[in-house]
């Protein structure tokens, strides 16, 4: 039983994790990535999805996303959409092909983005903690049903802590090189 409620510990804070990754992809670095515009969603014939199922986004340099859409017809609605997002960029089309350059950040900016990787973060260590303390509260109620020991229950709080102490330690790495990616010229 604990160790069931250990793993599914474990899984969750693994989740936690991926979910802030996720969460620093959409952070902008002053490099051109691909993945910046995952958040991006395009009108295709009704439905909305995301630009890459629509387009070919490929890295033309290192602060230039190129963008062909599939269909031509396509162009205006990706420039609008991308317009439209919250990641301050301003694309430019050229007949078939949109430019996406990435702006240089100031220092202001970088400063910014760094409080939103630090906000990001903290989220992420207060899911963590919330699963911690989900999974003691299921120890300690098989303490009430007298299905473990009182040694038992201190042993699973422990593997519980230290699985917490685990995930916050790589939240806290993830952070810093993402800071270290935004401060980086």
């Amino acid at each position: 039983m604990l160790s069931e409620i250990t793993k599914d510990a474990e899984v969750r804070m693994a989740k936690s994790i991926d979910a802030l990754v996720e969460n620093f992809k959409k952070i902008r670095t002053g490099r051109a990535h691909p993945s910046i515009l995952d958040s991006v969603q395009v009108s295709y014939y009704g439905s909305m999805m995301p630009i890459s199922q629509v387009a070919n986004i490929t890295v033309e340099d290192s602060r230039t996303l190129t963008i062909i859409p599939w269909e031509k017809k396509m162009v205006p609605e990706v420039e609008k959409a991308i317009m439209k997002s919250d990641l301050g960029i301003n694309p430019n089309t050229s007949g078939d092909v949109i430019r996406v350059p990435m702006p240089a950040l100031t220092q202001e900016t970088r400063k910014g983005f760094i409080r939103q990787a630090k906000a990001e973060a903290e989220s992420a260590k207060v899911a963590i903690r919330n699963i911690r303390r989900d999974a003691n509260g299921s120890i300690k109620d098989l303490l009430k049903e007298k299905s473990i020991s009182e040694d038992e229950e201190r042993r699973g709080e422990d593997q519980v802590q230290k699985l917490t102490d685990k995930f916050v330690s790589e939240v806290d790495a993830l952070l810093a090189q993402k800071e270290s990616d935004l401060m980086e010229i």
